[in-house]
């Protein structure tokens, strides 16, 4: 045979082109497997949303030490602010116990009367479902750098406004918090997102030990410069020197001008909540 055969010539190119297409194919199969699997594995693995707030959390939030140094309110609800370090006089020790007889007209009512403050127990944040390339996934941010004002008349909260910065709301991902920030709620214009009370909330009665109450909130909820009327359920808890409440309000994004937060290969819903526990020492 020939070595000048035309067949042989363009044998080896053709085997060649095939083998280089193959490797193509199987290089962008692998890239693709590579992708969702990192975004399976980011989702399911590495995203480390924290499970919406509930009623376990306001009770832990309520025993949750904090840098305040607040004095704890007795069973009366008045503070006590003996100070521990200061020497105190012996009882007298006698086979007779002295009690002090206070007439029964001045014995305070025990209570929570006054004006309450947050402590950096407190959480307030986002929750919204995310999309990543088809894979599920919850975006959470929370901050507990919070101001504001309870005020307490027997069992009925009279008053409440609450504020957080924008900017100390993070989540996992600083990509995220930088759109979060940035495009979607332009925390440079409206750094500050609040809730009013707008009518007084009755609780009926004051919660003692580890019993929780229910009621219903209705205020002004001010996201990105926008006031909206909401109406929820709010659950109270209170040790004596702490108040604790949880809620979580649905939030329709457009209700507030703010865009759909998808972005690139992230898609999210058209909606989310504004989750919170609040704690309150006194002020």
């Amino acid at each position: 045979m020939s070595h000048n055969d035309p067949d042989l010539e363009t044998a080896e190119p053709d085997t060649s082109r095939t083998r280089w297409i193959k490797r193509i194919v199987i290089g962008g199969v692998a890239a693709v497997v590579l992708v969702f699997g990192g975004i399976f594995i980011y989702a399911n693995f590495i995203n480390d949303s924290p499970d919406e707030l509930d009623e376990a959390d306001l009770a832990n939030a309520l025993v949750t030490d904090t840098t305040a140094d607040t004095p704890p309110v007795s069973d009366t609800g008045v503070s006590d602010t003996t100070n521990p370090s200061t020497p105190t006089e012996s009882a007298p020790t006698s086979d007779t116990t002295l009690v002090a007889e206070v007439p029964s007209d001045e014995v305070p009512e025990p209570g929570f009367d006054g004006d309450w403050v947050p402590t950096d127990a407190s959480e307030f944040g986002y929750r919204v479902e995310e999309v990543l390339a088809g894979v599920n996934a919850t975006a959470v941010g929370r901050s507990n750098e919070i101001s504001g004002l309870l005020t307490i008349d027997a069992t009925t909260a009279t008053a409440l406004d609450v504020e957080v910065q924008i900017e100390s709301i993070t989540s996992d991902d600083s990509l995220r918090d930088g759109q979060f920030r940035g495009r979607i709620m332009n925390a440079e214009e409206f750094p500050t997102a609040a809730f009013t009370l707008t009518e007084p909330i009755d609780f009926g009665s004051i919660p003692t030990g580890d019993d929780q109450i229910t009621a219903t909130a209705t205020g002004d909820l001010t996201l990105k410069g926008v006031t909206n009327s909401v109406t929820f359920d709010v659950t109270a808890q209170t040790t004596g020197q702490r108040i604790g409440v949880l809620g979580s309000i649905p939030v329709l994004f457009t209700d507030y001008g703010i865009d759909n937060p998808s972005f690139g290969a992230v898609r999210t819903e058209d909606d989310g909540l504004v989750e919170f526990v609040l704690v309150f020492e006194p002020a």
